[in-house]
C-alpha cells in the first residue's frame, strides 16, 4: 500500500489488530500525549505493530526511533516522518 499519511485511527486500529484492544474505552479521547503502558500497551505489542505497520505500508521503520516511541504522538511522528523522508 502506498500512503504517505499515518493517522491516530491507522495507529489504534493496528494495535488493535496486532494486540488486541486494551480496557473498553481506553483508546477513546486524547491519547496522544498518554504513555503506551498507560493505555495497556507493553514494548512487545509496539514491536508487532511496527511489523504490521511495515508490512501493510511496504516501508521499513528506524528501529530505534520507534524503540523510543513512549507515545501515541511520539510513534505518530516516528511513522510519518519516514513518510516525509521517502517523498523528498
Amino acid at each position: 500500500m502506498s500512503q504517505s499519511r499515518f493517522t491516530l485511527d491507522d495507529l489504534k486500529r493496528i494495535l488493535c489488530e496486532g494486540s488486541g484492544a486494551p480496557e473498553e474505552g481506553v483508546l477513546d479521547g486524547d491519547i496522544l500525549d498518554t504513555e503506551f503502558a498507560d493505555i495497556g500497551y507493553d514494548s512487545l505489542a509496539l514491536l508487532e505493530t511496527a511489523s504490521r505497520i511495515e508490512r501493510e505500508y511496504g516501508i521499513e521503520l528506524d528501529e530505534d526511533l520507534i524503540g523510543d516511541a513512549t507515545t501515541p504522538r511520539a510513534f505518530l511522528d516516528a511513522v510519518t516522518g519516514h513518510f516525509a523522508v521517502t517523498a523528498a
